[in-house]
């Protein structure tokens, strides 16, 4: 049942972006948990997978703390295509974040794949995803991360977990220990959801 309304929403964003190199969520659509990224960078279009790359290193750990497997995890992303610029440096396509307009393009799916799976708890990953789910563009993951919140999507009342995103953690040595506390708070968090 879950799986064919997934198929069905893939189908339809596949169909109404075809002109982008779309990254489709992926994982248990039965999962307790859903993890939400901001939006696939160059390894993630390549394979077809959200968190693969660099990122995908801290979701190991992140999966390991948590003592679990990426498979009992439905994994997705605010925003389904990669956004890029040009590098000054190089002159190659490099990650942006995605604007306004192109997270509100997309938050309609991303709203339709929380009522699919209708997870016991969100996980978002860094400001734009938890902007998107509690749509306060005030709220800042640098005040509410490792603290769960709730929000009402869908007219669904949904337990949400925010964390700074694992990339976060690769540019700011100095986030790896509370990123390490608030993956044990989430356990713990997730133990008594």
């Amino acid at each position: 049942m879950k799986e064919n309304e997934i198929e069905k929403l893939n189908k339809k964003i596949i169909e109404e972006h075809e002109d982008q190199e779309i990254v489709l969520g992926n994982g248990s659509v039965d999962s307790s948990m859903i993890l939400i990224g901001e939006a696939p960078g160059a390894k993630e279009v390549e394979a077809k997978l959200p968190f693969v790359g660099q990122a995908g290193k801290y979701l190991e750990e992140f999966l390991h703390v948590l003592e679990l497997d990426r498979k009992e995890l439905y994994i997705t992303n605010t925003v389904k295509f990669r956004p890029t610029k040009i590098s000054s440096k190089t002159g190659g396509k490099i990650n942006r974040a995605p604007s306004k307009k192109e997270i509100e393009n997309f938050k309609g799916y991303l709203f339709d794949e929380i009522e699919i799976i209708q997870p016991q708890v969100i996980i978002t990953l860094g400001n734009v995803p938890l902007k998107t789910i509690t749509g306060n563009e005030k709220d800042k993951i640098g005040e509410l991360h490792g603290k769960a919140i709730k929000v009402n999507i869908k007219d669904r009342e949904y337990k949400v977990f925010p964390l700074y995103h694992p990339a976060a953690v690769i540019y700011r040595r100095e986030l790896k220990e509370v990123y390490i506390e608030d993956l044990k708070k989430l356990k713990k968090f997730k133990e008594k959801a």
